[in-house]
């Protein structure tokens, strides 16, 4: 039997430095969903591994879904699964349907329907896809999640408030510094959430925006857009100590900022306070920065104050959204029941035509030894027909008078077949 089963490290019952341990890098995703593809007990799998949860989506042949991704994900991070266990989530069946809903409409985010997730979550399905780890009921699981998350976004109001968690970062950046607009920022990386940062930044009247990225080319393009400078991580190291906020987000697997680039720092700036988000899974910033004095370092765990504050014009659209998505639910359940019957339609027809072909190729082997065509063709109809009849015959007179009725009208009455 068919399991529906998703496994879940994430920010509600996960520190960042448990998230940082399991979580897939870019670079690593496609052989990771190959590798867990080759198991036997699973038939589709997809991974999404953000800064807030690291997920593992399958469907599973086998009575111990649980064990199966569990071992999976220790073995994959090289993690004691008892070391593990008390930050896993598992979810199975329905409470799987539901939680990937509650996914892509953000309502299972930090920050409460953030819409950024939708994306991401886009992301894991399309490198599934790449991958050919996807079947027919995972690829139908992740079509309904989407469908979902946009009727959520068009009949509730839950992302109408511009919060994420780049939002977030900036808001808390504020509670450092009151004047955003005279301080140096330096943002390393290059994707959404450091794009996202730029615009809020730039927002703020923020004077001199830095974009630090690995391949430049990348940080000019988000630097082009608000009037910022880039540069290469290369030189970063060199202009570190003119940053009053530094905000990082990046794909590294290893902190690119350690405790003695931020000494020299603070001795070139005189000691003047610089404040330190590292919103990155792993993250890019040694947590021994935090023990130096005149630094605010920050992860993306702590942003929990900033998101509780902005948090109740959004729960009132919270339950509006949990109604949409258990409705689209039972949908997707009606569908999910009749999936045997599919199935089972679905097998006949491939023996069906097995033997359709098999037969046309004796009947065709005669014609070309010269046999009567006509006697071949009434051969090739008898055959097909006796063969197509043989296994439902068999059913028939093996099951009683009220199974016989549930498959009323499964005959076609003579009138009714067209020519």
């Amino acid at each position: 039997m068919q399991h529906i089963a998703i496994l879940s490290v994430n920010h509600q019952t996960a520190p960042v430095e448990v998230r940082e341990k399991v979580a897939f890098s870019d670079k690593e995703l496609n052989t990771a969903l190959i590798n867990l593809n080759q198991n036997d007990n699973v038939d589709s799998c997809a991974i999404l591994s953000t800064c807030n949860r690291s997920e593992v989506y399958a469907v599973i042949n086998s009575n111990n879904p649980k064990n199966i991704l569990g071992d999976y994900l220790s073995d994959t991070h090289n993690i004691k699964r008892q070391e593990l266990e008390p930050y896993l989530s598992y979810y199975e069946g329905s409470d799987a349907i539901e939680h990937i809903c509650h996914v892509a409409t953000g309502i299972d985010s930090l920050v409460l329907g953030e819409p950024q997730i939708l994306g991401q979550l886009k992301d894991a399905y399309h490198a599934a896809k790449e991958a050919s780890t996807l079947d027919k009921l995972l690829e139908k699981v992740f079509q309904h999640a989407f469908s979902t998350a946009k009727k959520v976004r068009t009949d509730t109001n839950i992302g109408s408030s511009p919060v994420s968690v780049a939002y977030c970062a900036v808001k808390l950046s504020e509670k450092i510094f009151s004047d955003l607009s005279q301080q140096t920022v330096i943002l390393i990386g290059a994707g959404e959430m450091i794009e996202l940062c730029a615009q809020y930044l730039n927002q703020k009247d923020v004077k001199r925006m830095i974009i630090a990225n690995r391949t430049v080319d990348n940080a000019k393009k988000i630097a082009s857009k608000y009037n910022a400078q880039s540069t290469s991580l290369k030189q970063f190291s060199s202009i570190i100590h003119e940053a009053d906020i530094i905000i990082s987000s990046t794909g590294a697997s290893v902190p690119i900022i350690g405790k003695g680039l931020i000494e020299t720092a603070l001795k070139l700036r005189k000691h003047k306070p610089i404040f330190i988000l590292d919103i990155a899974i792993p993250r890019d910033v040694e947590p021994e920065v935090s023990q130096l004095d005149d630094v605010f370092l920050y992860t993306v765990d702590d942003l929990k104050q900033v998101v509780d504050n902005n948090l109740s014009n959004r729960l009132k659209e919270k339950s509006l959204a949990e109604k949409v998505i258990s409705e689209q639910n039972m949908h997707f359940f009606q569908w999910l029941k009749s999936l045997p019957n599919e199935q089972v339609v679905q097998s006949y027809r491939e023996s069906a035509n097995f033997i359709k072909q098999k037969t046309v190729d004796n009947a065709l082997k005669k014609l070309k030894n010269g046999s009567d065509s006509e006697s071949v063709i009434m051969e090739l109809a008898d055959q097909l027909t006796n063969k197509l009849l043989h296994s439902p015959f068999q059913n028939i007179k093996q099951n009683s008078l009220e199974q016989l009725n549930q498959c009323e009208g499964c005959v076609p009455a003579i009138k009714n077949i067209k020519n």
